[in-house]
Protein backbone atom coordinates (compact mmCIF):
# COMPACT_ATOMS: atom_id res chain seq x y z
CA UNK A 1 0.00 0.00 0.00
CA UNK A 2 1.00 3.60 -0.65
CA UNK A 3 -0.07 6.60 1.39
CA UNK A 4 0.12 10.15 0.02
CA UNK A 5 -0.21 13.39 1.99
CA UNK A 6 -0.43 16.77 0.22
CA UNK A 7 0.38 20.15 1.71
CA UNK A 8 1.03 23.73 0.64
CA UNK A 9 -2.38 24.85 -0.56
CA UNK A 10 -4.02 28.07 0.48
CA UNK A 11 -5.37 31.43 -0.64
CA UNK A 12 -3.33 33.47 -3.10
CA UNK A 13 -4.00 36.54 -5.24
CA UNK A 14 -4.05 36.33 -9.05
CA UNK A 15 -0.49 36.38 -10.33
CA UNK A 16 0.84 34.85 -7.15
CA UNK A 17 2.69 31.60 -6.55
CA UNK A 18 2.36 28.45 -4.46
CA UNK A 19 4.41 25.31 -4.04
CA UNK A 20 2.52 22.11 -3.30
CA UNK A 21 4.21 19.09 -1.72
CA UNK A 22 3.21 15.43 -1.62
CA UNK A 23 4.96 13.03 0.74
CA UNK A 24 4.68 9.30 0.03
CA UNK A 25 4.97 6.47 2.52
CA UNK A 26 4.35 2.73 2.57
CA UNK A 27 5.56 0.63 -0.37
CA UNK A 28 7.76 3.44 -1.69
CA UNK A 29 9.94 1.26 -3.91
CA UNK A 30 6.89 0.16 -5.89
CA UNK A 31 6.00 3.68 -7.08
CA UNK A 32 6.54 4.65 -10.70
CA UNK A 33 4.98 7.75 -12.22
CA UNK A 34 3.58 10.39 -9.88
CA UNK A 35 1.39 13.32 -10.74
CA UNK A 36 -0.84 16.18 -9.72
CA UNK A 37 -4.52 16.42 -10.64
CA UNK A 38 -7.14 19.01 -9.77
CA UNK A 39 -10.90 19.11 -9.41
CA UNK A 40 -13.13 22.16 -9.19
CA UNK A 41 -16.69 21.91 -7.80
CA UNK A 42 -19.04 20.34 -10.34
CA UNK A 43 -16.21 19.39 -12.69
CA UNK A 44 -14.19 16.27 -13.42
CA UNK A 45 -10.74 15.61 -12.03
CA UNK A 46 -8.17 16.69 -14.62
CA UNK A 47 -4.46 16.09 -15.03
CA UNK A 48 -2.14 18.97 -14.19
CA UNK A 49 1.28 17.33 -14.55
CA UNK A 50 3.04 13.97 -14.25
CA UNK A 51 6.63 12.95 -13.71
CA UNK A 52 8.28 9.54 -14.12
CA UNK A 53 10.84 8.10 -11.75
CA UNK A 54 13.48 9.16 -14.29
CA UNK A 55 12.28 12.76 -14.42
CA UNK A 56 10.29 12.85 -17.67
CA UNK A 57 7.42 15.34 -17.36
CA UNK A 58 4.05 15.99 -18.99
CA UNK A 59 1.96 19.12 -18.47
CA UNK A 60 -1.61 20.04 -19.27
CA UNK A 61 -1.84 22.83 -21.84
CA UNK A 62 -3.68 24.98 -19.31
CA UNK A 63 -0.66 25.14 -16.98
CA UNK A 64 2.25 24.74 -19.38
CA UNK A 65 4.80 27.47 -18.79
CA UNK A 66 3.36 28.37 -15.38
CA UNK A 67 3.86 25.14 -13.43
CA UNK A 68 6.83 22.90 -12.75
CA UNK A 69 6.60 19.38 -11.35
CA UNK A 70 9.61 17.81 -9.67
CA UNK A 71 10.40 14.93 -7.35
CA UNK A 72 12.99 14.08 -4.75
CA UNK A 73 13.26 10.30 -4.66
CA UNK A 74 15.46 10.38 -1.56
CA UNK A 75 12.71 12.21 0.32
CA UNK A 76 9.87 10.30 -1.37
CA UNK A 77 8.28 13.64 -2.20
CA UNK A 78 6.85 15.23 -5.34
CA UNK A 79 6.36 18.99 -5.75
CA UNK A 80 4.29 21.30 -7.91
CA UNK A 81 5.54 24.88 -8.23
CA UNK A 82 2.72 27.10 -9.52
CA UNK A 83 3.36 30.64 -10.75
CA UNK A 84 1.21 33.33 -12.37
CA UNK A 85 -1.87 31.80 -10.81
CA UNK A 86 -5.30 32.57 -12.25
CA UNK A 87 -8.78 32.34 -10.70
CA UNK A 88 -9.49 29.36 -12.97
CA UNK A 89 -6.69 27.48 -11.18
CA UNK A 90 -8.92 27.34 -8.10
CA UNK A 91 -9.52 23.67 -7.24
CA UNK A 92 -8.66 20.87 -4.89
CA UNK A 93 -5.27 19.52 -5.95
CA UNK A 94 -4.63 15.79 -5.53
CA UNK A 95 -1.38 13.86 -5.59
CA UNK A 96 -1.32 10.57 -7.48
CA UNK A 97 1.08 7.63 -7.57
CA UNK A 98 1.03 4.64 -9.91
CA UNK A 99 2.44 1.19 -9.12
CA UNK A 100 3.70 -0.33 -12.39
CA UNK A 101 3.49 -3.98 -11.31
CA UNK A 102 -0.27 -3.72 -10.72
CA UNK A 103 -1.23 -0.52 -12.60
CA UNK A 104 -3.04 0.52 -9.43
CA UNK A 105 -3.15 4.21 -8.57
CA UNK A 106 -3.23 5.87 -5.16
CA UNK A 107 -4.55 9.29 -4.21
CA UNK A 108 -3.86 11.76 -1.45
CA UNK A 109 -6.52 13.59 0.52
CA UNK A 110 -6.22 16.77 -1.53
CA UNK A 111 -5.21 20.34 -0.72
CA UNK A 112 -7.33 23.39 -1.54
CA UNK A 113 -5.91 26.10 -3.79
CA UNK A 114 -7.96 29.29 -4.04
CA UNK A 115 -6.91 32.12 -6.36
CA UNK A 116 -8.89 35.27 -5.64
CA UNK A 117 -8.43 38.99 -5.14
Amino acid sequence: QVQLVESGGGLVQPGGSLRLSCAASGSISSIGTMGWYRQAPGKQRDLVATITSGGTTIYADSVKGRCTISRDNAKNTVYLQMNSLKPEDTAVYYCNAMVPRTLLTYWGQGTQVTVSS
